[in-house]
């Protein structure tokens, strides 16, 4: 399934000034893993998912897409009259719900035992799993994600990532996954995308498994790079 971005940009006309969020950004996503977009607040990241998505139209360029798609957002946006399992099922119609498939999903984002719980009976990261699990039941082919932990304080992030890991594992999904976080971007991506002054700064692209070690000399050094690419000034 492809996913590509050509030429893009978007601009706003603001008292005859013309303002660049994002200039000439040529785009792929890679299969089965997880391609991370990663610049600072303001770098034009989340304007290109929403474009991506098709949520947002570029000012110039075309997004190419032949695959289905779903998005998470950083606030899980559930139905609170409706409990886990109606909630990962929400926009399936009801004749097609498979049952089974979807206490397998309850249970691979960690959630078994929940189905019927209600939002406000969960943690803020029990409903992300539950956002996650629901883009997981359209059957999306590739799942775009907006900072969907940022909000979560360490430990729960640890966890929820662990389990994105998981997932890709056994689904074999891809994911665009936006974040700000250097580290996250590490765990988590097989190729890394740097946003910085409205454009594609640098790519990276990690061959390493998912049980990396981030105090290795490796992984420091390529944070340092990593962090120096953003950091510079032109």
């Amino acid at each position: 399934m492809k996913l590509e971005a050509q030429n893009i940009s978007k601009f706003f006309t603001i008292n005859n000034k013309q303002i660049n969020i994002l200039s000439n950004i040529n785009f792929k996503t890679i299969d089965n893993g997880i391609t991370i977009i990663l610049g600072k607040s303001g770098c034009g990241k989340t304007t290109f998912l929403k474009i991506l998505s098709g949520l947002e139209k570029p000012s110039q360029g075309q997004i190419l897409c032949n695959a289905k798609l779903s998005i998470v957002f950083q606030e899980p946006r559930l139905m609170p009259w409706l409990d886990v399992f109606s909630n990962i099922s929400f926009g399936i119609k009801k004749s097609t719900i498979d049952k089974e498939k979807i206490y397998k999903l309850t249970n691979l984002v960690g959630l078994d035992g929940f189905e019927k719980a209600y939002p406000s009976q969960l943690s803020l990261g029990m409903m992300q799993r539950v956002s996650i699990a629901r883009a997981l039941a359209n059957d999306a082919d590739i799942i775009l994600m907006d900072e969907p932990f940022a909000s979560l304080d360490y430990f729960t992030r640890e966890k929820l990532q662990k389990s994105l890991i998981n997932i890709v594992k056994q689904t074999n999904k891809s994911i665009i996954f936006v974040t700000h976080c250097i580290d996250e971007a590490l765990i988590l991506g097989k190729k890394i995308v740097i946003f910085k002054n409205s454009q594609i700064e640098k790519d990276y692209f990690l061959d390493k498994d998912y049980e990396r070690d981030l105090l290795s000399f490796d992984f420091i050094e390529l944070k340092k790079d990593i962090l120096n690419t953003i950091k510079e000034t032109k």
